[in-house]
């Protein structure tokens, strides 16, 4: 959420974030890759990318069972957060909430991000959804809601959102971005919507050169056999996101043409996270987030209509 200087001091003050010299974090989550990586760019100061500022102390195992890409992985990443990097790991959230300045939800499974930030939210912490932000709309708009209502800052992006490229063409580099199109892998998981598991990756490129206003969509298919979503914008700009191997688009604009979408690693998403914990300002609209949930939510709906256009209107 958004905050004045004035309102952001008083807040980092009280919350005595202007008096540590390093922010102590705590993970909820350790059933991805993130939960190392995020961690070894934060403790380790010999780390590619290394971010200054903040330190990883404490850790919530997590876990799905019925995700085979959750279960099988939890134990072994915890061994790495506590024998590599020291971090203690506690048995539920509201423990791990006593021993931090504030959180990051890495729980690969989107679904369980509701009820995982619940108590982070009660106790203040400020907060940092990795993607999926949930496994559905209704838990995205339910977490901004709880978190405006007590007033704990809170975010979610994937790490393809701070390319270079991608950062400029949102800046306007190319002017106004008239039509663009960004690709990533799409990997499906039943558990969640189409799109919610891993193109949120390509859909978040997207939406960062082309901003919110997106009106309806079209799912069908591109010409290699993967996912493709039309959107419409309002004064007639077109995004498309279009499933594939890698991650790459294109953003086309009033002043001219600049390849985006690509992956630059997680430093600058970490440092990102960093300054938000550090100020209480976040770097991406709420409205954005939810809007991009809505994108995806009316693809899926496009594809149970056969490809039909759906406006974000029926599904908000």
């Amino acid at each position: 959420m958004q905050r004045s200087l004035l309102g952001m001091l008083l807040w980092a003050a009280a919350s005595g974030f202007l008096l540590a010299a390093d922010l102590r974090i705590g993970v909820v989550g350790l059933d991805t890759s993130h939960a190392t990586a995020f961690t070894e760019i934060l403790n380790d100061p010999a780390a590619p990318g290394h971010v200054p500022g903040a330190k990883v102390v404490a850790a919530f195992k997590g876990g799905s069972p019925d995700i085979e890409s959750s279960w099988s992985r939890v134990d072994g990443y915890t061994r790495v957060l506590q024998e590599k990097f020291g971090v203690t790991v506690y048995a539920t959230v509201e423990e791990l909430c006593r021993h931090v300045d504030a959180v990051l939800i890495e729980s690969v499974d989107g679904r369980p991000h509701l009820a995982q930030a619940r108590p982070v939210i009660a106790a203040g912490k400020p907060l940092y959804v990795d993607k999926p932000m949930a496994g559905s709309l209704a838990d995205v708009r339910e977490m901004f809601r709880l978190a405006a209502a007590a007033r704990v800052p809170i975010f979610s992006a994937s790490s393809l959102r701070f390319a270079t490229n991608t950062l400029a063409a949102r800046a306007g580099a190319v002017g106004t971005v008239t039509n663009a199109v960004t690709s990533s892998p799409a990997h499906l998981e039943k558990s969640h919507p189409d799109l919610f598991w891993y193109g949120i990756h390509g859909v978040e490129s997207l939406f960062t050169v082309m901003g919110t206003g997106c009106e309806s969509v079209r799912r069908g298919t591109n010409a290699a056999g993967g996912i493709e979503v039309v959107g419409r914008w309002r004064g007639g700009r077109v995004g498309t996101f279009s499933e594939g191997k890698g991650y790459s688009g294109t953003a086309q604009g009033t002043g001219g043409a600049l390849a985006v979408g690509s992956f630059e690693g997680y430093a600058p998403l970490v440092a990102a996270i960093v300054t938000f914990f550090q100020t209480g300002v976040s770097p991406v609209p709420p409205a954005e987030t939810v809007e991009i949930f809505e994108f995806m939510e009316a693809a899926d709906e496009s594809r149970r209509r056969g490809g039909a256009e759906v406006r974000l209107s029926e599904v908000r």
